[in-house]
C-alpha cells in the first residue's frame, strides 16, 4: 500500500520584514496508513509550518515552497489543483486554538453541518445535520442535538476541541494533521482528547501527522517522530528508540527540561492504553546546546543510523 505523505527535501522560506527566513530547510518524511507521525520542537522550530506548508496554507506571497511533497499520490507543492479535493476531504485538520478557531456568531451545529456539505456537496441540509449529530455521538459530545444549538462561547475548550476533531473526521478523510491540538486546553482536558484521538484512529485506520512540543504527547500518540530545531530534523526514528535513547543533544536537552518519564509498561499498566500520563510541565525552553558546524551553516544534511536504529541528521 502506497504511502500517504511522502515528502523529501522541503524548504519554505518565509518573507518578513527583516529579509527572507528559511524555515524549513530541506526536511524529508513518510506517513504510511495507519501511523502516525510527529514532528517535535520548541516554539519557532519551524514543525507547524512545515505541515501548514503541506496543505498550502500559508500565503503564496509571503511564503517560497519547493521541494516534492504528496499526499495520497496527489502533488502539493508543483500544482495547487489537488488542493480542493482533498482539504476537508482526503485531509482533515485540527487546529491548535479551538477557542478561536470557530465563528463566534454560529451555531456549532450550523459550522459542522456546513463543513460536512463543503466536504460532500451532493448532501441536503437535513442530512448534512444528521451526519453532524452522528459525528458528535463519535467524539462523545452528550446530548448533541442540544449542543447543535450552542455557539462556541456557551462550550469548554475541550467541547469546542472534540467539534473540531468531529469537522476533522466528517469525510472519513486517509490524514489527519493535528497542530498542538491540546496545547491551549487545561491539563485535566488533554487527556481526554488524546484519548479520543486514539480512539479514532484505532477504529478508522486513519494516518496521522501530529505537531506538538511535548515529548509526553509525542511518546504516547506516535509511532515515529522527528525532532526539529532550526528548521531541520535533528533526529529521527521509531518513537521508544528517540524518547528512550536519545542521541542527539538536543533531543537531550529537550528530555532534561521536563518531568522524568516513567517505564512504558507503568504507563500502559496506569491507563490501560490510555492518556492519562501526559507530563504537565509547560512548553520546553531548553538551553541551545552547540551545533556542529554544518547544522549552523545549514549545509545540506546527510542521516545516518545510530545503534539504536534512531536517524541521526
Amino acid at each position: 500500500m502506497s504511502a500517504v505523505v511522502e515528502v523529501d527535501d522541503l524548504v519554505v522560506e518565509l518573507m518578513t520584514p527583516a529579509g527572507i527566513v528559511r524555515a524549513v530547510d530541506g526536511v524529508s518524511l513518510r506517513i504510511e496508513p495507519g501511523e502516525t507521525v510527529t514532528i517535535i520542537g520548541e516554539s519557532g522550530s519551524g514543525k507547524s509550518t512545515t505541515a501548514m506548508s503541506l496543505l498550502r496554507l500559508l500565503p503564496d506571497d509571503l511564503a517560497v515552497i519547493s521541494g516534492t511533497a504528496s499526499i495520497v499520490g496527489n502533488d502539493v507543492v508543483g500544482t495547487r489543483k489537488h488542493l480542493g479535493a482533498l482539504r476537508g476531504r482526503a485531509v482533515g485538520l485540527i487546529p491548535q486554538d479551538p477557542m478561536t478557531a470557530l465563528n463566534p456568531i454560529s451555531t456549532v451545529g450550523a459550522q459542522l453541518a456546513e463543513s460536512i456539505r463543503r466536504a460532500q456537496p451532493g448532501l441536503d441540509k437535513a442530512a448534512a445535520r444528521a451526519r453532524a449529530v452522528e459525528l458528535m455521538h463519535q467524539v462523545h459530545i452528550d446530548a448533541p442535538e442540544k449542543r447543535m444549538r450552542s455557539y462556541p462561547h456557551e462550550l469548554s475548550g475541550g467541547m469546542l476541541q472534540r467539534i473540531l476533531i468531529a469537522a476533522a473526521i466528517g469525510a472519513e478523510p486517509q490524514l489527519i494533521v493535528a497542530d498542538e491540538p491540546t496545547s491551549a486546553l487545561d491539563v485535566t482536558v488533554q487527556a481526554g482528547i488524546l484519548d479520543l484521538l486514539l480512539e479514532l484512529q484505532e477504529r478508522t485506520g486513519v494516518a496521522m501527522l501530529l505537531i506538538t512540543h511535548d515529548l509526553g504527547v509525542a511518546r504516547l500518540m506516535s509511532d515515529r517522530v522527528h525532532v526539529m530545531r532550526r528548521g531541520v530534523f535533528v533526529e529521527g526514528g521509531p518513537v521508544e528508540q528517540v524518547v528512550d535513547r536519545p542521541q542527539h543533544e538536543y533531543t537531550q536537552a529537550l528530555l532534561a527540561a521536563i518531568p522524568e518519564l516513567g517505564p512504558w509498561h507503568d504507563a500502559e499498566a496506569t491507563t490501560g492504553g490510555g492518556a492519562a500520563p501526559v507530563p504537565t510541565a509547560p512548553e520546553p525552553t531548553p538551553p541551545d546546546p552547540p551545533l556542529p558546524h554544518d547544522l549552523t551553516a545549514r549545509e545540506p544534511a546527510s542521516s545516518a543510523q545510530t545503534a539504536t536504529g534512531a536517524e541521526l541528521l
